[in-house]
């Protein structure tokens, strides 16, 4: 089925907010540890979503909680990872190591569709998601110094767990589960799972006015971000969303050019045109059966 608008506008919107809260995890990476981060920002999200659900009168209950343990733990480790990257790396080379996702998420529908024995995965589909990544390196063209090699492999891993942790938004999704509890659940993970990254490195600091400014504007973007996005993946085609996710590179270009200061240049114009020529080549497409197949082999 085609791209309904409310998924589209929901993927748009949380590009957005995420590469606002990248520059901002850039600031707050400063002062605090990636444990710290992933815990602050799990304790804003957490309130927002209680909050959320006692306005609304629904409940957050679930009878799924196998399904929401993976996806937190899938959700949080990228998290975890990309925060580590983006304070290791240049922004540039961090953000275009985690928007590696959609490529790995390619690559698993793929390989899930090679052992159910079919061939009928849309392949000018995948090629939009290629086309969208080569427009990533054109607009960051990112540079790794031979000690960031580690915060390199990190920033990697972490596009392939945000890859799984995709899919299981979608068998949530499946299951009935409304986007607000889905992330409470994750935000519920990142408070244990950062906490526990903190305290195990010793890496709670104390805070300034600034620090939980940036804490607060962190968590807020992040949640808004990730309500939008589940959104997205819950009623959305898959493949479309993960080439529209490439507009947050288009976000962050224009950010780093009104606010930064950072040159224009042909190349970066061409990569720009690339990601939105993919966002809306994959918007026009079809998903194939083959796709619901894949995801069920892999969500259950």
């Amino acid at each position: 089925m085609k791209q309904n608008m409310s998924a589209t506008t929901s993927m748009v919107g949380a590009t957005l907010l995420f590469a606002t809260m990248t520059l901002c995890v850039k600031l707050a990476s400063i002062q605090y540890s990636t444990g710290e981060m992933v815990f602050y920002r799990g304790v804003v999200g957490a309130l927002m979503m209680a909050f959320l659900a006692h306005k609304q009168g629904g409940t957050l209950h679930t009878n799924v909680p196998v399904l929401h343990f993976w996806r937190s733990l899938t959700g949080v480790s990228s998290l975890g990872l990309w925060f580590y990257a983006i304070a290791e790396l240049p922004l540039a080379t961090a953000m275009t190591l985690n928007y590696m996702s959609p490529i790995w998420m390619a690559l698993l529908l793929l390989g899930g569709a090679f052992l159910l024995g079919t061939s009928r995965v849309n392949g000018w589909l995948l090629v939009t998601v290629l086309a969208g990544f080569a427009g990533v390196v054109c607009v960051l063209q990112p540079v790794m110094a031979g000690d960031q090699l580690w915060g390199g492999l990190m920033g990697l891993i972490s596009g392939l767990f945000a890859a799984m942790a995709y899919l299981q938004v979608s068998a949530l999704g499946r299951a009935g589960e409304p986007d607000g509890r889905v992330v409470f659940y994750f935000s519920m993970g990142s408070i244990a799972g950062g906490g526990l990254a903190a305290t195990l490195s010793g890496g709670w600091h104390a805070h300034t006015l600034h620090g939980v400014g940036v804490l607060l504007a962190v968590g807020i973007l992040a949640t808004l971000a990730q309500f939008l996005l589940t959104r997205a993946y819950r009623t959305g085609n898959m493949l479309v969303n993960a080439s529209l996710q490439y507009l947050g590179i288009v976000w962050a270009f224009l950010y780093g050019v009104l606010l930064l200061d950072d040159p224009v240049t042909a190349l970066a114009l061409v990569g720009m045109s690339l990601i939105v020529l993919a966002g809306i080549t994959a918007a026009r497409l079809r998903e194939p059966r083959v796709i619901h197949e894949v995801e069920n082999d892999f969500t259950g």
